[in-house]
């Protein structure tokens, strides 16, 4: 099977590359490789290929900047999802997977969002995402899937866990917000269920997925601390405060509940989520390592 990745330098690229299951002609494509944001280069490197799938982790992930880079976001979360949704059309039976978000919710939600609740992003990186979203959709229909995933980090790159363990190390302290629920989940965890919708033709439009169980930022960094600790990645035991959202504030508002229902997904893949904080456990190890 040949599977087109783009974003292949971000996070869930990375662990896309890692896991590639036997049989797999990859082509992978970071953003020095191909713009996604650009028609004419999407549809060349497409067609050039014509791979029975292109999974898309290329996105622009900037939540605050975002607000003040309204057209970079939408060029890289809206068109270019549509131009790879458009250069799939033709190629006979290509499949699009879609990596989507949390953040096209608004949060107001008591119970964990299922994939067909009604959207309402709050800010232009979630409203960039929903509509690239609908692109997808719109465009390839029963050929694209989109995996909404919420609260992104691994071993490399940028992201919440990598800055807690620094700030931890560097201020003995942090502050951190305790009104904001999801999911942390691992780029692996997203990785492994792409790989598994790939495989399986059937699965079709929006599925949600992220690590089992659900927390606060502040439990997040809780766990980062203790579990930071007892591998070795932290010498003292940093004090964690937590804070309210109005205490941080920031450019873009961030849903206060984004915990997703990922049962459906869980049913048609036939795998199970870890529980975050095993997965946390996890990919610390890889750290120490």
């Amino acid at each position: 099977m040949k599977v087109l990745v783009t974003g292949a330098a971000g996070q869930v690229g990375r662990a896309l590359l890692r896991l590639v299951p036997p049989g797999v002609d990859l082509r992978p494509l970071s953003r020095a490789d191909l713009d996604i944001g650009n028609a004419r280069s999407v549809r060349a490197a497409v067609v050039g290929f014509e791979p029975a799938v292109i999974i898309n982790a290329a996105a622009y992930t900037a939540v605050d900047r975002a607000e003040s880079e309204p057209e970079v976001s939408r060029a890289i979360n809206t068109e270019g999802p549509r131009h790879l949704a458009e250069a799939a059309l033709a190629v006979p039976g290509c499949r699009l997977l879609h990596i989507s978000t949390d953040y096209s919710f608004d949060g107001r939600s008591r119970r964990p969002y299922k994939p067909d609740d009604a959207t309402h992003p709050l800010g232009v990186y979630g409203l960039t995402k929903r509509d690239g979203e609908r692109a997808v959709l719109e465009v390839l229909g029963d050929r694209a899937v989109v995996l909404r995933t919420a609260w992104v980090y691994s071993a490399e790159g940028r992201n919440f866990l990598l800055t807690m363990l620094r700030l931890m190390r560097e201020r003995g302290a942090v502050r951190v917000v305790a009104d904001q629920r999801g999911t942390p989940t691992t780029a692996d965890s997203i990785a492994q269920a792409l790989w598994s919708i790939a495989q399986r033709p059937q699965v079709r439009h929006i599925l949600h997925w992220t690590d089992a169980g659900e927390a606060s930022w502040y439990d997040f960094a809780v766990a980062i601390a203790e579990e930071g600790l007892a591998a070795g990645l932290l010498s003292t035991p940093p004090q964690v405060t937590p804070i309210s959202t109005a205490e941080y504030p920031t450019a873009a508002t961030r849903p206060a509940n984004s915990v997703l229902d990922s049962r459906e997904s869980i049913a048609q893949l036939s795998i199970t989520p870890a529980h975050w904080r095993d997965n946390l456990r996890a990919t610390l190890a890889r750290i120490r390592h």
